[in-house]
Parts: C-alpha cells; structure tokens; sequence
C-alpha cells in the first residue's frame, strides 16, 4: 500500500460524498450503517445489501481513492492493528479470553529477574517519575497512588496544562524514570527519550516500543491487542500491580512502616470511609 493510500473508509465517504453517483450513496449510507460490512462481507454481499452490482461497489471503492475492496479491507486492518480503534472481522468478542492471552503472552515473555532489577530500582532511587501521555497516564497515576504508600518522591509527569521541558531539565544521572509508550506515541516520545538518556529509564511499551530497546536501562514488554475495537490495558497494569508487590518486598520494614504511618493518617483525618459500618 502506497503512502497516498487513504486509510479510512468512512473519513473518504465523508470527503468524496458530494460526487458521489445515486447508487454509490445507497453503499455509502449501508456502509457508514455498517462499518464492520467493508471487512466481513464480500463485494457481492454488499452488492445484495445495497441492490446494486458487484462492479458498482468496485467502482465505488475506486472513487474513494482505493484501487479495491480489499486495500479498502487492508487499510482497516492496518489501522486497527496500529491501536485505531477499528470494529474487526469477527463479531464475538471473548474479552476474558482475549485479557487470559495478553496477560500470558506479557509475563511468558518477561523473566523475573527483569522484573526484581527494576524492583530494586524503585526501591533504592532517591526519586522516581513516571511519565505517560494518553492512555498511558491512567497507568502512570495509578503506578504512582501504589508506590506513594510504600515510599516517598514519587511524581507523575506532564502535569494538567504543563509542558515537560522545566521538570527535564532537573533530571540527573541518579533519577529513575519509568516511561510508557504504547502505539499511538506521542510525536515527542523519542524527544523525550533522547533528552533524558542521562537518567536510569525504564520503559513499558507494547512490542512496537521494541525499536527503543537500546536506548533504556530496562524494558519491559506488555502485549495490549484485542479483537475488539479498542486495545486493553489489562497486561500493563498487572505489571504495575507486579512491580509494586517486588518493590514492596525489596523496602522490607520501610515499606511496612510506611503503610501503617499512612493507615494513621486516614484514621485521624476521617478520610475514608468506615468498611465495617
């Protein structure tokens, strides 16, 4: 597939709609209906459902700008399998099975000695900070609500309606940045990455991220596809949940200490609500 090559078939029904000839707006209307139809049904069959032909429908994907049906089919998949979200093929999602395959797949693939260096890590470092954008941020603050309770200086960059450029520049060689970057970066993802190379960086990514393998201390593979339209985010935060519990082992006392402190402070401050009640 050429560069050129449009790669959504409802953003080209939308451009091209006013040229469009009578019986290519009835596949249009059937189309933007059903989307899923451009890659689960044939031509003939969406020739039956429109009561047009099979040469009209071809004609019909040429004056979108695809030079067939199935670049159309391709263009889709392509898009879906860069995190689009994109309805596929198959109509009978098994979620459960899907989340079972991701989680496998990440923790087969990651040695536990990878996972207790990067522990030790967030043990010792004097601060750690997590940097994640888009999907990715959830993950980031909820990596650092866990660490929070079992040591201190933990942050979670960009803040709201911040820019990172003030906060980069105070990084030394002794800081921990953990970076998540799964598909659809950021176009200032490998910026960032090249600005702070001085730190000790460990990225969580999906295997895409695999081309910045040899530009971090640490990285740690979390596989997020489905066959749904949307990607899961189920691997990377058991991962999450993963480095906390080694992090919390390799504190000890300080850790548990910690924990009781904070239990303290609820208490005193009325903060959470009573589960005994």
């Amino acid at each position: 597939m050429s560069e050129n090559t449009p790669n959504d078939v409802i953003q080209q029904i939308e451009k091209h709609y006013d040229h469009l000839s009578p019986s290519s707006k009835s596949i249009a209307h059937y189309l933007q209906k059903n989307p899923i139809a451009v890659i689960s049904q044939s031509t003939s069959t969406i020739a039956e459902k429109t009561n047009t032909s099979k040469a009209t429908v071809s004609r019909f994907f040429r004056q979108l700008g695809f030079e067939s049906h199935q670049q159309a089919k391709d263009a889709i998949i392509t898009l879906r399998e860069q995190g689009v979200p994109v309805v596929p093929p198959s109509s009978n999602v098994q979620q459960v099975e899907s989340e079972i395959s991701n989680l496998r797949h990440t923790f087969d693939g990651t040695s536990l000695e990878s996972l207790n260096a990067v522990a030790k890590l967030l043990a010792s470092a004097k601060q750690v900070t997590l940097i994640g954008f888009r999907n990715a941020y959830p993950i980031a603050l909820h990596f650092r609500q866990q660490l929070k309770q079992i040591r201190s200086s933990v942050r979670v960059l960009p803040q709201p309606g911040q820019t990172l450029s003030e906060d980069i520049i105070d990084f030394t060689e002794d800081d921990v940045v953990v970076l998540f970057g799964f598909r659809r970066r950021t176009r200032q993802f490998k910026y960032i990455l090249e600005n702070i190379k001085h730190c000790k960086i460990v990225l969580i990514t999906d295997p895409t991220g695999q081309i910045y393998r040899q530009q971090v201390a640490h990285l740690l593979v979390s596989h997020i596809g489905s066959d749904a339209p949307f990607d899961s985010y189920a691997a990377p935060m058991s991962l999450v949940a993963t480095l906390c519990n080694l992090t919390y082992n390799e504190l000890g006392n300080i850790a548990a200490q910690r924990v009781d402190a904070i239990t303290d402070i609820y208490l005193k401050m009325d903060e959470l609500e009573n589960s005994n009640k």
